[in-house]
């Protein structure tokens, strides 16, 4: 007899569909797997005799066939065992199920039949409703980060005899309350990090508050201990909270990489990813046989932080700028090629030099003019150009450590990000592709960013004598707009443009 049970496999951060076909036929007791199916899958046959053993039914001990489709697509991961085995049971008509092909089942089975959890259902629960599924059997532990998904039933099992039992109408299972999760709010999210814990350092406050109200990159340059890593880790709580939407696209990366928080089904706060300059190319932009996710994918409606920017190798570094640039990854192979999602805000931080200390008036510097040019080359200038906001960050005074007065507090100026997103939000409305100022395109640039004649003066003249590139100028203009937003301003005056340009000014380069 044949079967066929529909389960789901991840397609870079997508989920896709896929049919489980069993035939059992008579013949010597060979079980064969077919379909480009590697190794964790072709093992599944050992899990799932000794599962449909220990769940109290007979294993049918004639030729077994079990083809996944489509054949052409390489099939990963241990999700195919429970579809197999409930295949195997309707095959061998153990188990009549008559709602079998209405539902979608992924798991992976342990040899006593338990059903254990797997990742990335919640690609797969979304690909299965909008496949036209009436519902979903997923492992228990995976039910709640499966109820996500509204529109679609998610029945959660804990061993392989519920699941056939369900099927068969022998047992009742009620659905997971399914529909839209709210966010929780992201101040309980933040370890106790906030702003108001940085003494000084006001000018750099207001850069991160531009960066963050227009997801503009920035790069933070200054001696150690000048608290350029203090501030980075702080820019997630100014933040605005993620949409509902955005916590989707968040959760469904973290989801296939195995990375969700137990007991959560939703991340509300946004991603901050941190790697250490030794990581590799494919490690920060995604790669691999099969290709997976980078960092920059992990920070995907969140916070991408590079510190000591020049320690990363230059060939790391030099693939971030496509992704700067269009907001995905694009990784392909000879069979396949895959687009991951990149929308991050870049922030740097770099020393002036090896020690640290160039033009510290409290310490001198020890570095060679070649270890100073040699380090600053690690960054090229079209790297450098993708950057929006350069920045100096000074050691701070001992005045301003020591003062009482508190500092500003993240709810605060989050509130003002927040106002500003909501103008560009509503700017964007019918621009697909483009949320924040940072991804306008020059289309938009004459639309949304004309300058008044003493603004135009003063951009012609900055351009003139800064040699400001063609993207440098874009750039400054999209600072610029930001900077109106946050004023609550409809034109951009010359103020604005001042100020956007003193964020170009501060190149990294001093030798």
């Amino acid at each position: 007899m044949l079967a066929r049970v529909i389960t789901g496999t991840i397609h870079g951060v997508n989920g896709l569909l896929i049919e489980v076909e069993t035939d059992i036929a008579p013949g010597l007791p060979i079980f064969s797997t077919v379909g480009l199916a590697e190794g964790a899958v072709r093992e599944a046959k050992d899990r799932v005799k000794s599962a449909i053993r220990n769940s109290g039914y007979n294993f049918p001990n004639r030729r077994i066939t079990v083809n996944l489709a489509p054949a052409d697509l390489k099939k990963v991961g241990s999700g195919y065992d429970l579809p197999i085995a409930v295949s195997i049971l309707v095959a061998s008509e153990i188990v009549a199920a008559d709602s079998l092909p209405r539902y979608g089942i992924i798991g992976e089975l342990s040899l006593d039949g338990s059903v254990r959890e797997v990742n990335g259902v919640l690609p797969m629960v979304i690909s299965a409703r909008d496949g036209g599924l009436e519902g979903v059997i997923v492992p228990a532990k995976n039910r709640a980060e499966a109820a996500v998904v509204s529109g679609i039933r998610v029945i959660g099992v804990e061993t392989l005899y519920e699941a056939a039992e369900y099927l068969a109408g022998r047992r009742e299972i009620p659905p997971v309350a399914a529909g839209p999760v709210e966010t929780r709010d992201s101040d309980e999210e933040q370890d106790g990090q906030d702003f108001s814990e940085v003494r000084g350092q006001e000018h750099v406050k207001r850069a991160l508050e531009i960066a963050a109200a227009g997801n503009h990159n920035l790069l933070m340059q200054g001696p150690p201990g000048s608290g350029k890593t203090m501030l980075a880790r702080r820019l997630p709580t100014i933040l605005p909270k993620l949409t509902f939407e955005e916590a989707l696209e968040t959760t469904k990366i973290y989801s296939v990489m195995g990375l969700l928080p137990p007991g959560r089904s939703l991340l509300s706060r946004r991603p901050f990813r941190a790697p250490h300059h030794t990581i590799s190319d494919a490690g920060l932009i995604g790669g691999g046989q099969i290709p997976r996710p980078g960092e920059v994918t992990m920070a995907h409606n969140g916070v991408l932080f590079l510190d000591e920017l020049p320690e990363f190798r230059k060939n790391v570094l030099e693939v971030l700028r496509q992704p700067m640039e269009d907001s995905t990854v694009t990784i392909a192979r000879a069979a396949l090629s895959l687009q991951f999602p990149a929308a991050f805000l870049l922030v740097a931080a770099m020393n002036p030099c090896p020690c640290g200390y160039l033009g510290d008036r409290r310490h001198e510097c020890t570095c060679t003019p070649s270890r100073i040019q040699s380090y600053q080359n690690q960054l090229s200038g079209p790297l450098l150009d993708r950057i929006d906001i350069h920045l100096e960050v000074p050691a701070v005074p001992f005045k301003d450590i020591s003062a009482t007065r508190r500092p500003e507090a993240s709810a605060t100026i989050r509130e003002r990000v927040a106002g500003a997103r909501a103008i560009q939000e509503q700017r964007f409305t019918r621009r697909k592709g483009a949320r924040v100022n940072s991804s306008m395109q020059p289309r938009d640039l004459e639309k949304y960013c004309r300058l008044g004649e003493e603004a135009h003066s003063l951009l012609e003249k900055a351009a003139g004598r800064l040699a400001l590139s063609a993207r440098s100028c874009h750039r400054v203009l999209k600072i610029s707009r930001t900077i109106a937003d946050l004023d609550n301003q409809s034109e951009i005056l010359a103020r604005h443009v001042a100020e956007a340009i003193q964020y170009r000014r501060a190149a990294p380069r001093l030798a």
